[in-house]
């Protein structure tokens, strides 16, 4: 049934493909006691039927091919060994994933709507604004690193990449902690 790419939105050819499958399930439909309007009714019922079965397997698959993707997306977003955090132009955190929870030492829910700003120490603070200045000005990837703190843990330098969207104009980030690394 999903052998050759059909467009399931182009009536004219869904229609002939139901036909089509009409005549191979031999549904007859030319019984000499049924009117002449009726056959028609009747062909008219099983050909939207199977039209329907059609459209109701590519919605199936759609589906399943959608939650594979969520899954992909999910793992690959939440679980990264790397803190992803969106940031609106006012560097207030609109999404991040659970390391970059972890690398604030809060948890997710919580540090939403927060500005990043208040995790960065003071020291490190200058660096950080003109790295979020270039990333809004020059559209294009920019990098910094600059020393993080918060109230529930130790400070911890990380290296940060970030860029903006298009459209939206948000900013995407990504923060790796490289405490450990040697310079």
């Amino acid at each position: 049934m999903h052998n050759e790419k059909m467009d399931y939105t182009n009536a004219k050819q869904l229609r002939l493909k139901a036909e089509e499958q009409l005549k191979k399930k031999g549904k007859r439909t030319d019984n000499p006691v049924v009117e002449n309007d009726s056959k028609k009714l009747l062909h008219e019922l099983l050909v939207h039927q199977i039209e329907l079965e059609m459209q109701n397997e590519e919605l199936r698959i759609a589906y399943e091919t959608a939650e594979t993707a969520l899954k992909k997306y999910t793992i690959l977003y939440d679980l990264a060994p790397m803190g992803y955090f969106t940031l609106d132009n006012n560097a207030n955190i609109i999404e991040l994933n659970f390391t970059g929870a972890d690398i604030l030492g809060d948890k997710r829910f919580s540090l939403t709507n927060s500005n990043l700003k208040l995790f960065i120490t003071d020291d490190s603070l200058p660096v950080f604004n003109d790295f979020f200045r270039k990333v809004y000005t020059r559209h294009g990837k920019e990098s910094c690193k600059v020393q993080l703190g918060s109230d529930n843990g130790p400070t911890c330098q990380v290296y940060m990449e970030g860029i903006v969207t298009g459209d939206d104009q948000k900013c995407l980030l990504s923060v790796i902690d490289i405490s450990d690394f040697k310079n």
